[in-house]
């Protein structure tokens, strides 16, 4: 059974950083592209920053370029989105997703609030 599990969320003031992780188990982990999205309240879910298979390529949605951070372990089976400088327009569920081709995995998300 596939299982993604996303840690590291919580309550964070503007300006301040959090890591989340995405733990898989399940799957042959090193095949699957690795990504983050975002779901605020009242808004569609949204594409957040990936990571190919080994590491090799990174993309990021304009709006946290040069603020977050995407990274792997292959090793560990564990993704992880460094978020620096946040705003309170970063606060939504963040989602871990694997995907290979066609079949896409999903984590029940971590809570992200940024607010004083």
């Amino acid at each position: 059974q596939v299982q993604l599990v996303e840690s590291g969320g919580g309550l964070v003031q503007p300006g301040g950083s959090l890591r989340l992780s995405c733990a898989a188990s399940g799957l042959a982990f090193s095949v699957y592209a690795m990504r983050w999205y975002r779901q605020a309240p009242g808004k569609e879910r949204e594409f957040v920053a990936g990571i190919s298979q080994a590491g090799g390529s990174i993309n990021y949605a304009d709006s946290v370029k040069g603020r977050f951070a995407i990274s792997r372990d292959n090793a560990k089976n564990t993704v992880y989105l460094q978020m620096n400088s946040l705003k309170p327009e970063d606060t939504a569920v963040y989602y871990c997703n694997g995907n290979m081709y066609t079949i896409n995995y999903w984590g029940q998300g971590t809570q992200v609030t940024v607010s004083s």
